[in-house]
């Protein structure tokens, strides 16, 4: 028997895996965790149970994978921000990709890791509690930078960068909450632009 005719171990055959995902992604985006079923998924996927099974194990491990994906891709904006060389343009890279990312044509509105699973029951938790600790670590690491501005010069010496990154962070997500309620692009910049007319100063030389 020829070696072509012989599927690899333990992996499904006749379906792309990140075709796949991307689809249940925009599943998750769209619907939630709980509002997606496996029928959703699947059917969107265009794949069988087992197969999705063998693939992605079950919905959670399928949801962090989602996640992940979501992270790397429509939400890379975040680790992008952290790289801009001063606090205002860090913040105004985060504002701004929220207004991007939540309004992207042709995917939902909204942002998958604030409305993911805001409102879940028991069979939800683990994925509501996945998400709480995603927006976190994006919060400590917006303080984290911060923290460094404040060091730098570039943010006044009494800034408290905790309090700063919470506001950033919470005007993003807030944005992001907007989007899904429907306010258009336009109107989410103009949230975003008029956030920073107020920034702090840096610190004279």
């Amino acid at each position: 028997m020829s070696s072509r005719q012989k599927a690899p171990v333990g992996r499904p055959r006749g379906f792309d895996t990140e075709e796949a995902l991307e689809r249940a992604l925009v599943v998750f985006w769209r619907q939630g965790y709980e509002g997606a079923s496996l029928t959703d998924l699947t059917e969107a996927m265009g794949i069988t149970r087992p197969s999705m099974y063998a693939a992605f194990g079950n919905k959670e491990e399928l949801f962090r994978k989602a996640l992940d994906r979501y992270t790397e891709g429509p939400g890379a904006y975040v680790a992008r921000a952290l790289e801009e060389p001063t606090a205002r343009a860090v913040a105004a890279a985060l504002l701004n990709g929220t207004v991007r990312a939540t309004t992207r044509p042709g995917y939902p509105t909204g942002c998958l890791g604030v409305q993911g699973a805001l409102a879940t029951g028991d069979p939800g938790q683990r994925a509501h509690d996945v998400l709480i600790a995603w927006r976190n670590f994006n919060g400590a690491c917006v303080a984290d930078r911060f923290r460094r501005a404040v060091a730098e010069g570039d943010l006044p010496p009494g800034t408290d960068p905790d309090r700063l990154a919470r506001y950033v962070v919470s005007l993003s997500y807030g944005i992001a909450v907007q989007a899904a309620s429907g306010i258009d692009r336009d109107d989410l910049q103009q949230v975003a632009d008029t956030t920073l007319l107020n920034w702090p100063p840096a610190t004279s030389a």
